[in-house]
């Protein structure tokens, strides 16, 4: 048989079969392993300074990994593992590299016992379904009330910087924030907002039912206060009109030239009093806004803000129940947004500009302080995956015990499960509940307690009582009932870790050839 034959262009590496697999496996594990110490209550941060010096502290998985800068390809399917993690649910990222990180070590093993990649594949497919069922059976049969929800909000902040208040605080007005947008819908994410601002302790922290932006009047005789506003939301200029086609004007005296200043300022003029017999006190402009016009808004009484963001305009829309207008011809009464108050607020040498209230409001915003960047960024994440977390409870099918009690649960059920699998294919689906055992296994060594004596007695007690997981006790943890100590996650949150983790796994062991280019 002749050999095949590979025509590569020069300086080009080739690996191909065990050593890019051991390749593989290893680059995805030390991206796993770098995660593992955040995992739980008592995970510590890490630090990641760029070639620039920017410094970012956090024990955000997705962070984490976003930061690093990974270029082993495989590693980066771990990466893309915590951002999809981070993108579908917000929050078990950390749990999600973990998992492949371990369900990629298990492969190694069985790869090293002659045990076929494909075999291995197909098992793990198999037993991902088995822990999509015992995460079913796992589902938690109780109202979804604002009690329960603060539960969720706080196990997912557990453990994050949040300065000096406390998850159980910041967890009630996260709930509050998607009760305000909620109305008995579906939740729409883009309805929260989170604003962050240093200057202050995080125990400042508040919620705004409205939106804030990052803008100042665009003239200082303008209001700073408005109450029972009538705003509007302008994407158009305010500014002098110009031709469409190149147009020369030819002016021969003065008194054409006055005509022409005339004609200019009788339309800027313009604006500003067909909005004001228009009734509008608040004007929010996605582009310029000529200083003649800003004036002339100024002496009409008029609150008026320049270049405001397309995403601040969306919101803006969205908490005072505007339109988005292109042209003030043909105003009507319903174009316009209603608010009960816009004010403007200095913070040390900056203004931030609060919309608040209104009847058709759909919007609010959660107002973080910090004494530093650092804790504001890191509260910043903390506040999000909260966010997230609370809808993925309300929209993705419930919650279930956290603390590895559903991990547990999980291995356990797959094991029970795997005797009935013929071939080789079983023990992939054995390996497969071995690496969930990680999981809860990494959470007891970051709680300061022996790893092997606490799966052994999580397994006794899950036996026994049907529930258990690692509660954080002081400087240790305790096995107990995860839900009478209020640690509860999104079912969602487990169930899109074991999919994507499983996803990434078999795909990486799969990979038998890696062609890289210089």
């Amino acid at each position: 048989m002749q050999q095949p034959m590979f025509i590569l262009a020069e300086g080009n590496e080739r690996t191909h079969g065990q050593a890019a697999q051991d390749s593989n496996i290893r680059a995805g594990k030390a991206v796993a392993n770098a995660v593992r110490t955040t995992l739980g209550p008592r995970g510590m941060d890490k630090m990641l300074v760029d070639s620039s010096g920017d410094v970012v502290i956090t024990n955000d998985g997705a962070t984490i990994l976003k930061e690093m800068d990974i270029e082993h390809p495989a590693a980066q399917m771990i990466v893309e593992v915590s951002q999809t993690q981070e993108d579908e649910v917000g929050d078990g990222t950390t749990t999600a590299a973990v998992l492949t990180g371990e369900l990629l070590a298990q492969a190694e093993d069985l790869l090293e016992a002659d045990l076929h990649p494909t075999v291995i594949v197909e098992g793990y497919h198999e037993a991902a379904r088995l822990a999509q069922e015992a995460i079913d059976a796992e589902l938690l049969d109780i109202d979804l009330d604002d009690e329960i929800l603060e539960q969720v909000a706080e196990s997912s902040m557990t453990g994050k910087g949040t300065g000096d208040v406390t998850a159980d605080v910041l967890a009630k007005q996260v709930v509050k924030a998607v009760r305000q947008v909620a109305n008995g819908e579906r939740i729409d994410r883009d309805d929260i907002h989170v604003h962050t601002k240093t200057g202050a302790s995080s125990s400042a922290t508040e919620l705004v039912e409205g939106v804030v932006i990052d803008k100042e009047p665009v003239s200082e005789n303008m209001p700073r206060t408005v109450e029972d506003a009538t705003a509007v939301v302008l994407d158009m200029k305010l500014d002098v009109r110009k031709a469409e086609a190149d147009t020369e004007y030819n002016i021969t005296n003065v008194d054409q030239l006055n005509a022409a200043i005339e004609a200019e300022d009788s339309e800027l003029r313009g604006y500003a009093k067909t909005l004001k017999d228009a009734g509008v006190d608040v004007v929010f402009c996605t582009k310029s806004i000529d200083d003649r016009v800003a004036g002339y808004l100024a002496d009409a009484g008029i609150l008026a803000f320049k270049s405001v963001k397309k995403s601040d305009a969306k919101a803006l829309a969205r908490a005072t129940g505007a339109k988005r207008l292109g042209s003030l011809s043909d105003l009507d009464e319903g174009d316009f947004g209603h608010t009960e108050r816009v004010s403007v607020k200095k913070y040390s040498d900056d203004e931030l500009t609060f919309i608040e209230g209104g009847e058709a409001s759909k919007a609010v915003t959660l107002f973080l302080r910090g004494g530093t960047e650092h804790v504001v960024d890191e509260l910043e994440r903390a506040m999000n995956d909260a966010v997230d977390v609370v809808i993925a409870a309300l929209d993705k099918g419930g919650v279930v015990p956290g603390a590895g009690a559903t991990e547990i649960a999980i291995a356990d059920y797959i094991r029970s499960e795997s005797a009935g699998i013929e071939g080789r294919k079983q023990l992939a689906v054995t390996a497969f509940a071995d690496a969930v055992d990680s999981l809860p296994r990494t959470l007891a060594e970051n709680t300061g307690m022996d790893s092997i004596d606490a799966l052994v007695d999580l397994r006794a007690a899950h036996e026994k009582e049907g529930r258990a997981g690692i509660i954080s006790s002081g400087r240790a943890g305790v096995i107990g009932d995860p839900v009478e100590h209020g640690i509860i996650d999104p079912a969602a949150v487990k169930r899109e870790a074991v999919e994507s983790a499983t996803e990434a796994a078999t795909m990486i062991v799969r990979i038998d050839d890696v062609i890289a280019a210089e």
